[in-house]
């Protein structure tokens, strides 16, 4: 039997479930707010959250796993999670989705996935799986983060790390960085090569490891205080570029430059860099040798401009031995200076070629004159750094005179070839001349002898002879000038010669004129033609004469010279050896710089038409040349002239005279001669001169008649005379041949002109008897008996 309950047990009892139905709504609005919190949670997160089934499948993703990927909600569920990775990675997770349900659990998975936008990023997974009761696969939870930036900046410093790794290990120099205590816990490649630091030998990777045998640029030994490492990570302050040397066991050096800084890092001490200037060491003491050594000079200055940056001087900045050799300039007295402080004169020339090149930068080589320095230079000149210029100097002074002296020598070529051409010319001339001359005064000497005083062509007959004697007299003059004369050199006493002509000579200038002979004492012997010293001085007193007007003073005198190389090689023309002076001055007009310039030029005369030839010192100048000596000349307008001839000392190695006497002999004789002459007329004449003296001749107009008519001869032939240039055969060869069929004859040679073939530079070969055209009749007669007169053998040339 049921018992019911009492009205206060139900009204309990309603009160009981008043209070659970209470509870029951707060529990469930709880759950609600917890609910909705939840899915805030969720959708809020900031990671990802995904759940697949066990195909792979989207179940569900929250906001975040959207909004990572920018797809919709209805663009994720149940598709594959393969289809948002990329092609590249699908594979692998089918390989590992497998693997995933059978553990259980997956931690930091990565895949590249692709954002709806088509672009690529990387996410880290971490997630669950949830089994059923029974252990069957329910689905599987991940949350993922999107780790592209964070890889992106890991990669970049892997990249930044291995950068710096390859730069630290191939940097061209050496770096250390060492810990508080010296101890060196990095090295690269480079700097254990230079330092020889071992990876295994701890020891030695010290700072101050004094095993290195480090030296001082002035190679003592450093000790390890004085390190820039050491320093450096005591005096806690950067040091810089100490130059050391480490010694290797060969005894190589190789020389570093170090600079060394410390590290505000907790584990280290300071960084050091080590340059190897063992290449730079040794071009610097190349260039050092190369600098002191070289034989061009070189200078290195600064320029210095004014406000207007225009160049007004430059300063010495360094200078070689070279130049000071050149210059005089000593490196202590001018580095540092001015050019203006130490050549106060310098041109301004030299200042703005040098400032161009300074301020432009373009090289330049040119050639100029130093007037401070007395020097020509050719100079290169460079700019080695802004504002400065470098000058390499080339002292062709000796070039320069040489070049001066070329174009001297020039000049006396040019004048020496007018003067062979002129003498050709009268050589060539002198001949025929000669020749026609010797007719005219032989014939003219002819009929004089039968046409005494009273006869009506004596007077006309001498004129013809005084002209032509005139003539005669000019074309020996042009000889003499040419050098072609034919000489007689002897051994004389200048002194004697003079002294024999003063009193022609006072007779010659007049006595108006006041004549002073100062010979000098003790003076050296010459060897010439005596004639060639009464031309010289008559030539020169005559010249004197027509520059004084009226009243004048002309000096002669003697001396000694001698002139050393240095001599001759400041005075142009002047020749080194010892040398007799003849000298002969005036006190008349002068002369100017033309006239000096042209004075020994052949016909060259200021004298007016009619009052000289031109021929007065050319001859002059021929004969002191033909005797191998010089002549200097020194004038002005209104002071006078002084002509100075040197002639060279005659050593006399033979006193004895071997030129053939001058000494005119009786005339006459009854010997045969051989007359050979190529001009008929000269040929006729000469005939009757001999005939008229008593000599029987035969006459040959060419030297093939001459030897016909010597191998047909019966009798003795005691004298040959002939001409010396000729067709066919010269002279001396007919000698030689005639010679021969008669060893005992007498030679004798005659010419207007000999063209060296009895003579050499107009000297006549030694014994050699010669002629000169023309020739009177008692010239030639003399000059017969004089060698028929000599001894056997004397009188013979070949």
């Amino acid at each position: 039997m049921t018992v019911k309950p009492t009205y206060e047990e139900l009204e309990q009892r309603i009160q009981e479930l008043e209070k659970i139905e209470s509870e029951h709504a707060y529990f469930k609005k709880a759950l609600q707010e917890n609910e909705g919190l939840f899915r805030m949670l969720y959708e809020k997160a900031p990671l990802g959250y995904q759940s697949l089934d066990e195909n792979g499948r989207f179940i569900v993703v929250n906001q975040t796993w959207l909004d990572t990927l920018g797809y919709d909600r209805e663009d994720v569920i149940g598709k594959s999670f393969a289809d948002f990775l990329h092609p590249d990675w699908r594979d692998h997770f089918k390989e590992n989705f497998p693997r995933f349900k059978s553990i259980g659990e997956i931690l930091e998975v990565e895949f590249e996935m692709v954002k709806k936008d088509g672009t690529l990023i990387l996410v880290s997974f971490t997630g669950k799986i949830t089994r059923d009761k029974t252990g069957n696969f329910q689905q599987t939870h991940c949350i993922f983060h999107d780790i592209t930036d964070r890889k992106r900046v890991e990669e970049a410093l892997r990249q930044s790390e291995e950068k710096y790794r390859v730069l630290f290990n191939t940097f061209p120099l050496g770096i250390t960085v060492s810990d508080h205590k010296g101890n060196i816990v990095e090295s690269n490649a480079m700097a254990e090569k230079l330092l020889g630091l071992a990876k295994n030998k701890h020891e030695e990777r010290r700072l101050d490891g004094d095993q290195w045998r480090i030296i001082r640029p002035d190679k003592t030994r450093m000790p390890t205080d004085e390190y820039a490492s050491v320093r450096a990570l005591k005096q806690k302050r950067q040091i810089e570029n100490v130059e050391m040397g480490i010694v290797k066991p060969d005894g190589r050096i190789t020389w570093i430059n170090v600079s060394a800084a410390p590290l505000n890092l907790e584990k280290y001490g300071v960084v050091v860099t080590y340059g190897d200037i063992t290449a730079r060491k040794k071009a610097e003491q190349e260039y050092k040798t190369l600098f002191r050594e070289m034989l061009d000079g070189f200078a290195l200055h600064e320029i210095i401009c004014d406000d207007s940056k225009t160049p007004v001087d430059y300063r010495f900045l360094d200078i070689n031995p070279a130049f000071e050799r050149m210059t005089g300039l000593k490196a202590a007295s001018v580095v540092g200076r001015t050019v203006m402080d130490v050549l106060p004169t310098t041109e301004s020339y030299w200042i703005e070629t040098y400032g161009a090149v300074a301020l432009s930068g373009e090289p330049i080589t040119f050639e100029n004159y130093s007037a401070e320095i007395g020097k020509h230079f050719e100079v290169t000149a460079f700019c080695p750094a802004p504002g400065q210029f470098a000058c390499i100097f080339q002292d062709i002074t000796e070039r320069k005179r040489a070049e001066a002296d070329r174009d001297v020598l020039q000049t006396q070529l040019n004048q020496a070839q007018r003067m062979e051409s002129v003498g050709r010319l009268a050589g060539g001339v002198a001949h025929d001349f000669n020749n026609m001359l010797g007719v005219i005064l032989g014939h003219a000497e002819l009929a004089l002898l039968r046409a005494d005083e009273n006869h009506d062509l004596h007077d006309d007959l001498k004129e013809i002879q005084n002209a032509a004697q005139r003539s005669a007299d000019i074309t020996k003059q042009l000889l003499a000038f040419a050098r072609k004369q034919t000489i007689s050199p002897k051994q004389l006493n200048i002194n004697d010669t003079v002294e024999s002509m003063l009193n022609m000579l006072r007779r010659l200038i007049g006595e108006d004129i006041d004549l002073v002979w100062q010979p000098a004492a003790h003076v050296w012997p010459v060897k010439m033609d005596p004639t060639q010293i009464d031309q010289i001085l008559a030539n020169l007193c005559v010249n004197a004469m027509d520059a004084i007007s009226g009243v004048g003073k002309l000096t002669i005198e003697t001396g000694r010279k001698t002139f050393d190389e240095d001599y001759c090689n400041d005075h142009q023309g002047f020749i080194p050896g010892d040398y007799t002076l003849l000298a002969v001055s005036d006190n008349g007009c002068g002369m100017d710089k033309d006239t000096l310039e042209n004075l020994f030029e052949p016909f060259f005369t200021t004298k007016e038409v009619g009052k000289g030839t031109g021929l007065g010192l050319a001859t002059v100048y021929g004969i002191v040349r033909q005797n191998n000596g010089f002549i200097n000349v020194y004038s002005e307008p209104g002071q006078g002239a002084t002509f100075s001839i040197y002639l060279p000392r005659f050593v006399d190695d033979d006193p004895a005279d071997t030129a053939v006497s001058e000494k005119k002999t009786a005339a006459g004789g009854t010997e045969t001669i051989l007359l050979v002459e190529d001009e008929p007329s000269i040929l006729r004449m000469t005939r009757i001169m001999l005939e008229r003296k008593g000599y029987t001749v035969l006459s040959a107009v060419t030297p093939a008649e001459a030897m016909e008519k010597a191998k047909n001869h019966a009798g003795a032939i005691d004298l040959l005379i002939t001409d010396v240039v000729m067709p066919e055969m010269n002279g001396r060869d007919l000698a030689g041949q005639i010679t021969a069929l008669y060893p005992g004859i007498r030679l004798l040679f005659m010419s207007g002109y000999t063209a060296n073939v009895i003579a050499h530079q107009g000297r006549l070969d030694e014994g050699v008897a010669f002629i000169q055209k023309p020739f009177s009749m008692a010239d030639i007669t003399a000059k017969a008996r004089e060698l028929l007169d000599m001894a056997p053998d004397s009188g013979k040339s070949g």
